[in-house]
């Protein structure tokens, strides 16, 4: 029989010893209810500079600044990069996270992990993607759907080879997201010009698809390298990571612009917003200072991220960052917060124990969830 949400919450022994998942019985008792019940995670894969984005910075020297305007959204006194007008439009209806940060290694993989699984993988031992938990101690939502759906594709090469943090780790191959690269055909073609008639757009199309079926947890992958071809990978290094500023003007923030506030907006006009977390984050931010070639490196200290939905207030910003972009300045936000901070909507105990080889276990996350999100 599928476990319902209240014995999620309540029970003192989410799963098995087969499973490796345990919960405290302290932590179980008098749970924090959440109101989602799916989750949509956009995955930027590459990165987006947060200064040509979601914290542009435009009183600092140009330098610092980009070749970007930072235009007024729906939201008095919140201002973000001129090419998401769209979004400027419905800042209203998410939360913008300006100071998520971590200190490991300033390459993909790490900050993939700490976002989707709230720690950093080991080796021979790997943490499962949030959505991988809710598919093994939810399911779907509706019977016969697939509770954990990746489109369209899996992240391959970002530079090292190890774990983008997007798969069942130690769960098994269970609960492994289903890969669907194959959906255009099963989109009008009315919704594919309107989330923008990008492999992007279309993937962003079947997750409300998808999640109306009874689907838990939908990934969407941007992109599936960052070598090679247009992304938020912008070091313009002219060679095999080539992408520039003019790149996001032209093509990916229009993409993100289009697809992003079309799926808010459609969430919001079925009545699904509500109990539909919306995820938009990449890896890392972006150098505070452009590179040689106009372009901007890993940043690990500083970026933005942005949710919606799920219970999520919107038209706010947490954190404030420096002047420049480059660290926290006010209310710190630990990359793997995020992670938390998705449990915490569906009403995760904050005590839940990944039980690991030779007997010891460990929490999911060592971080607190964002709690100025749904508080």
């Amino acid at each position: 029989m599928e476990l319902t949400r209240r014995d999620f919450l309540q029970s003192s022994t989410l799963a098995t010893a087969t499973t490796g998942l345990s919960v405290c019985q302290a932590a179980a008792a008098q749970p924090t209810v959440g109101r989602a019940k799916n989750v949509i995670v956009l995955f930027l894969v590459g990165g987006p500079s947060h200064l040509e984005t979601w914290d542009p910075k435009p009183d600092a020297p140009s330098e610092v600044r980009g070749p970007f305007r930072a235009i007024s959204t729906s939201v008095p006194g919140t201002r973000i990069g001129e090419h998401l007008p769209r979004l400027a439009n419905l800042a209203h209806r998410y939360a913008i996270i300006r100071t998520v940060n971590h200190d490991a290694a300033p390459i993909h993989e790490a900050g993939q992990q700490l976002l989707q699984t709230g720690r950093l993988s080991r080796p021979g031992f790997e943490f499962p993607h949030f959505g991988a938990v809710l598919a093994r101690h939810l399911g779907p939502t509706h019977s016969g759907a697939a509770p954990f759906v990746m489109l369209p594709s899996p992240i391959g090469n970002t530079g090292i080879s190890i774990s983008h943090g997007q798969g069942a780790g130690l769960l098994g191959a269970a609960y492994e997201p289903q890969v669907q690269s194959r959906f255009t055909h099963q989109l009008p073609q009315a919704d594919r010009e309107r989330y923008g008639k990008t492999a992007f757009g279309d993937a962003c199309a079947r997750s409300l698809q998808l999640v109306g079926q009874g689907t838990r947890c939908v990934v969407v992958n941007m992109f599936d390298t960052v070598y090679d071809r247009i992304t938020w990978d912008c070091h313009a290094d002219r060679h095999s990571l080539s992408s520039t500023l003019d790149d996001y003007r032209r093509t990916l923030c229009p993409a993100l612009d289009r697809a992003l506030a079309t799926l808010v907006d459609d969430l919001h006009q079925r009545g699904m917003l509500d109990e539909t977390l919306v995820l938009a984050m990449g890896e890392f931010g972006r150098t505070p200072r452009l590179n040689a070639n106009g372009g901007r490196d890993h940043w690990p200290g500083c970026w933005s991220i942005v949710m919606a939905g799920g219970g999520v207030r919107g038209g706010q910003v947490v954190g404030t960052s420096d002047r420049l972009g480059a660290e926290p300045m006010q209310r710190p936000v630990m990359c793997a917060a995020v992670a938390a901070s998705v449990y915490h909507a569906f009403g995760q105990p904050a005590g839940t124990q990944l039980r690991m080889p030779g007997g010891r276990s460990c929490p999911l996350t060592d971080a607190a969830p964002i709690r100025e999100l749904t508080d």
